[in-house]
């Protein structure tokens, strides 16, 4: 079968790779040019760019490189600003997933002829009842289904994860046996075209105006200080809000974009019930009932029940989760807790 491997300069792609060749196919590597700024972390710096390219050479794969800056722009960057604008706490990685490394990859695979695509995800792709999903991969510590949750049936048929069944230590075994130059890459963690000596305010600031925001107790009303960016307050947060240390432990648990005001209180007021859903997209039909669902990348899933209200879902949680901030990817698994059904966007 003729691959299209994604290629990010990571010690995950590079052995996803690997065992394609050894299982027979024929791979040719890409890379994604995704940003045209300054980068000194993830899959956008030059570094990676070129890491992928040297374990291209060491496996003997033809090497592309694609330059998608504009999509990314687009569909990654413009609107993770535009979130941070109205108050929303976004996660572009998964923007990036379902748009650039996907959507744009699987044109490019039909546009060259391929039969596949494949990335060094940490998930795998499974059959249930006539219909493909994403699953967890086979370590629990780097599973990464949540953040592949949006493929579509035509999507999941032909894509390849295959270092899924492989935990991360066997992963790196793997690369060190191989002598590929990634196997002691440290992963990455964070957003990639935010630099780490810049941050999230350095590049936000210099692309949208900040407010400055009263913080108020939520018992009382009373004022308590002033955070500077508004923009830059999620819900959840502790650290950061402008308040004077000592004191008990207070928490986001409020945020007020028309009044600019952040109510802050005991981390018990940011339990709720349920949570409601929009932009839900399925793996392969609509679903209802029991089911696991999962938060954040990190966090662990949780049980709850899922209903239709109009165009959005609505989770009734089986015992109070803390409240998830707007913006945040929410998605469902079987009541197993093993393969995706759907996700959206936590209103």
């Amino acid at each position: 079968m003729k691959v299209l491997m994604a290629l990010s300069g990571g010690v995950d792609s590079s052995v996803a790779a690997a065992e394609l060749i050894s299982d027979g196919h024929e791979v040719v590597g890409i890379t994604m040019r995704l940003w045209g700024g300054e980068s000194d972390t993830g899959c956008c710096s030059i570094a990676d760019v070129d890491d992928a390219r040297r374990v291209a050479q060491q496996l003997d794969i033809d090497h592309l490189v694609f330059n998608f800056t504009d999509d990314f722009n687009t569909h990654v960057v413009d609107p993770y600003v535009q979130a941070h604008r109205n108050g929303l706490t976004p996660n572009p990685c998964i923007e990036c997933n379902r748009h650039l490394k996907f959507d744009r990859l699987s044109e490019r695979a039909d546009l060259l002829g391929f039969d596949a695509v494949a990335t060094g995800h940490h998930a795998r792709v499974v059959q249930h009842d006539g219909a493909w999903f994403v699953a967890r991969g086979a370590d629990p510590a780097k599973d990464q289904s949540y953040v592949v949750h949006m493929l579509p049936q035509r999507e999941l048929a032909r894509t390849l994860f295959p270092i899924g069944h492989m935990t991360k230590t066997q992963v790196r075994e793997k690369a060190t046996a191989l002598g590929l130059r990634t196997a002691a890459k440290p992963d990455s963690q964070d957003v990639c075209f935010i630099t780490d000596g810049g941050g999230r305010v350095a590049f936000l600031g210099s692309r949208i105006p900040f407010r400055s925001a009263q913080v108020v107790d939520a018992v009382d009303g009373s004022a308590l200080g002033e955070v500077d960016a508004l923009e830059m307050v999620t819900l959840g947060q502790r650290r950061g809000i402008g308040l004077a240390g000592g004191g008990p432990k207070r928490y986001v648990v409020g945020i007020d974009h028309a009044s600019a005001t952040v109510t802050v209180g005991d981390e018990s007021l940011l339990l709720c019930d349920s949570i409601a859903v929009r932009n839900v997209v399925w793996a392969h039909q609509p679903v209802v009932g029991a089911m696991a669902v999962q938060c954040s990348a990190h966090g662990a899933a949780q049980s709850g029940h899922l209903a239709q209200a109009g165009d959005q879902i609505v989770v009734t949680w089986d015992s109070a989760q803390r409240r998830v901030a707007p913006g945040q990817s929410v998605v469902f698994y079987d009541a197993s807790n093993t393969y995706v059904l759907g996700g959206g966007i936590a209103v």
